[in-house]
């Protein structure tokens, strides 16, 4: 099977330097791209330096560092952001050292000498798996760059729109309107803000029922307030604070002020 283009790169390790030549010759006549090694700390430069090795089809005894060990040690720096699959070779068939690669996370193994053609379909099958488990990770990786985009999106259109929006004006009735182009008197300006509301809302003629709804507070406020106003402004009742604030007043006293 002839691969136009090289979809796994595979790190082939052996103390043997002629089964390392042979497996690259024959892996690279089918598509494959190899990276040769002759011992395991070799493998793991070779492994640290080249993200796009995927797979790792290495000898189970070597003298500095067995393949078990070596899987070991690679998969430790791969972690769990890094995907490849471990097949071991072996000469012996020690059933303690297959069921100790296979606990270890070993893909597959195969005794030497080997079957060329039934390693490259287990190489072939390793590399649909770890396609397959690049693409799902890619589509994950994808997925959490999408969802945090929509989340930003979601916050920058609500942002612009509170920007974009123009303000919420409670339509001013008539009434309010004549008050606020009232002159107050300047004996008001002694009133705290939220005197000064309670003042106006009376000078509407506005019972401590509706002022209280208005400013959402209760009416024992409102009495107290109107109490501290007709105080502050030495008037005797609410009438008297009324007319103070009425527009008839201020004409009266402009028209007083310009003669």
């Amino acid at each position: 099977m002839n691969k136009l283009t090289p979809l796994i790169k595979i790190l082939v390790v052996d103390d043997h330097a002629l089964i390392v030549e042979e497996l690259c010759e024959f892996l690279e006549s089918s598509g494959y791209t190899c990276v040769p090694c002759l011992s395991s700390r070799e493998a793991i430069a070779a492994f640290v330096a080249d993200s796009q090795i995927a797979l790792v089809l290495c000898d189970l005894h070597m003298p500095d560092m067995d393949g078990i060990e070596l899987t070991q040690h690679l998969q430790a720096i791969a972690g769990k952001r890094r995907a490849f699959e471990s097949i071991l070779l072996t000469g012996r068939a020690d059933k303690q050292d297959v069921i100790k690669a296979l606990r270890i996370g070993i893909a597959d193994y195969y005794q030497k000498p080997i079957d060329l053609t039934e390693l490259l379909e287990g190489i072939q099958r390793q590399e649909t798996i770890l396609l397959d488990r690049q693409r799902n990770d890619h589509l994950g990786h994808l997925n959490q760059k999408l969802q945090f985009l929509a989340e930003s999106i979601d916050d920058l259109y609500h942002d612009m729109e509170s920007v974009l929006r123009p303000p919420q004006r409670v339509p001013t009735p008539p009434a309010e309107r004549v008050l606020s182009e009232v002159q107050i008197p300047s004996i008001f300006n002694q009133l705290s803000p939220r005197q000064m509301d309670v003042a106006k809302l009376v000078g509407k003629g506005q019972t401590n029922y509706q002022i209280a709804c208005d400013l959402g507070i209760t009416e024992n406020t409102v009495k107290l307030y109107v109490s501290q106003v007709l105080r502050l402004t030495h008037m005797n009742n609410r009438t008297q604070l009324a007319l103070a604030l009425s527009p008839g007043a201020s004409v009266k006293r402009h028209q007083h002020t310009s003669h």
